[in-house]
């Protein structure tokens, strides 16, 4: 008998998660160093994060030979504090991804359905699938998640939805207004998960706050891997109600969320001068390569977070082609397969991003 036959069945099909090729790999098969290699491909902020981070962090380093404090109190009061509920209504994990796991631990048996639009983040029906749940898809109009086709595919056997709102990989978002008559029209059995990984470069973000004070069944998550610029450090976190943190506690382990990543998460909450100023640059990078886009002639889709999702044509062909220049974009699944993302990067690096990009238009209709 082989270790195949011994694993669980779902293991044997589950899909796995493909990350883009780190720095180094890509410097190395292509001649360059390090340094010359731009990566704009895994939505991460190209400014760093705040000093204060850094230093509370580098302070953290010299305990490292202790356990982390397991319940991350400290950080979960200053959650508290930032976001004006109490610290019991938090769970940290080891990036948001982690709580998205330990819903599925928690709430999710064989059979039961999982509702995400066709063009979510992947995770969800990761998550789902080693579950033994169904994924069921909606479609995904504009590449915006349409929260009517959502509600009516809702069945007796949907257990969770979720929505990404600005949504990976596409930028869209979707309207306060939507967000709370679809929160509102929700039955009993179904559980709502809001993924705000991007939720600080929106103007106005959804405030999830009054549902779970009227004891809705739904949870809020969020990162400090995006414009706090701690993704190294795998750390994020949920929000809701008591019961439903508590219930998700249970399914957590010990020492999670390590004591650097608490540390530089509580310094990032302090400085939000860092958050505004990387919200601004972020929005100035999104004018200049969608300006740079179009007078190339490609379309991009409207994005309200840190990246844009451009249509190339043959996306596989400019994602290796880009990368043998140097630059690190994403290329998209099957159904988006037209498409490039591309994160935004500092104002140097977008423009010579765009320069890549027309050199390989102009050499790609050369051999036409």
């Amino acid at each position: 008998m082989n270790l195949s036959q011994l694993a669980n069945p779902r293991i044997l099909d589950q899909p796995v998660y493909q990350p883009g090729k780190p720095i180094e790999q890509v410097a190395r098969e292509h001649g360059f160093t390090p340094e010359d290699v731009c990566k704009l491909a895994s939505n991460e902020n190209p400014w760093g994060s705040s000093t204060t981070a850094i230093e509370a962090g580098k302070v953290a380093l010299e305990s490292v030979y202790l356990y982390p404090e397991g319940s991350g109190q400290a950080l979960r009061e200053k959650l508290g504090q930032y976001h004006t509920l109490d610290g019991s209504q938090f769970i940290l994990g080891n990036g948001s991804n982690e709580i998205i796991e330990l819903l599925g631990h928690v709430f999710l048996n064989p059979e039961d359905e999982v509702l995400v639009g066709e063009h979510a983040f992947v995770v969800y029906k990761l998550v789902a699938l080693l579950m033994g749940a169904d994924v069921i898809e909606t479609e995904m109009p504009r590449l915006t998640h349409d929260l009517d086709a959502m509600k009516k595919a809702i069945t007796d056997r949907t257990k969770l939805i979720f929505l990404p709102s600005p949504n990976n990989p596409t930028g869209t978002a979707n309207s306060t207004e939507e967000i709370s008559a679809f929160v509102r029209s929700l039955p009993e059995h179904v559980l709502f998960c809001l993924d705000e990984a991007y939720a600080e470069y929106l103007d106005d973000p959804f405030d999830l706050r009054p549902f779970i004070a009227e004891g809705r069944k739904v949870l809020g998550l969020r990162t400090f891997s995006k414009i706090h610029g701690l993704a190294g450090l795998r750390i994020g976190y949920g929000y809701g109600s008591p019961e439903m943190i508590g219930l998700l506690q249970q399914a957590r382990q010990p020492f999670n969320a390590n004591s650097v990543a608490q540390a530089s998460a509580i310094g990032a909450l302090e400085d939000r001068d860092w958050v505004d100023l990387c919200r601004r640059r972020n929005q100035a990078g999104l004018d200049q390569v969608s300006a740079g886009c179009a007078r190339l002639g490609l379309e991009v889709v409207p994005s309200q977070a840190n990246f844009l999702l451009v249509k190339v044509g043959n996306g596989r062909t400019f994602f290796e082609q880009l990368q043998a220049r140097g630059f690190i974009t994403r290329p998209m699944s099957e159904s988006l397969n037209e498409y490039l993302r591309i994160s935004i990067g500092t104002e140097e690096q977008n423009e010579r991003l765009l320069k890549a990009l027309g050199i390989v238009m102009q050499e790609g209709s050369a051999n036409l």
